[in-house]
């Protein structure tokens, strides 16, 4: 379980530090866009009220929200109490820390500060995302690769 609380408390630090130094000291808040490494990375300014692509952006969704991010950090928390591969408990950490930054922001902005955009061959692409979201899908995928089905540690396969 250390290694959940290690990367969940990293993960929800570099999200923070990240928004700190990027949104507010180089004021991209004001600015908008600041080119990074033309046309691969760009921070773009986004405030997402809702989910991915605007979804849920409604006035009592900001609550909803929160409330769904903190729920299933805590359901997560319980599963993971029965892994037994650290990766399982990184992974969870992971959307545990991506998921609290994110509902962080919520609670303090009453939107999720959004700031990557990324685009390459020639595809542009619209869509501003944070370190969160990254913490989060890599959780996600690493759940999928190293978690546990969550029976009990000491079962017998029949």
């Amino acid at each position: 379980m250390r290694a959940l609380w290690f990367s969940a408390l990293a993960a929800f630090g570099i999200d923070q530090l990240s928004k700190i130094v990027i949104v507010h000291l180089m004021d991209l808040k004001s600015i908008g866009v600041i080119e990074v490494l033309p046309p691969y990375l760009t921070f773009l300014m986004g405030w997402n009220t809702g989910i991915n692509f605007g979804l849920l952006s409604g006035a009592g969704a900001r609550w909803i929200l929160i409330a769904v991010a903190v729920v299933v950090s805590a359901v997560l928390i319980r599963w993971a109490r029965t892994f037994t591969r650290p990766m399982g408990f990184v992974s969870a950490g992971l959307i545990v820390g991506g998921a609290l930054a994110n509902a962080l922001d919520r609670l303090i902005y009453g939107a999720v500060a959004d700031f990557l955009n990324m685009s390459c061959c020639g595809i542009a692409n619209p869509y501003a995302f944070n370190l969160a979201d990254v913490f989060i899908f890599a959780g996600a995928f690493g759940l999928v690769m190293f978690g546990e089905d969550g029976k009990s540690k000491g079962a017998k396969t029949p």
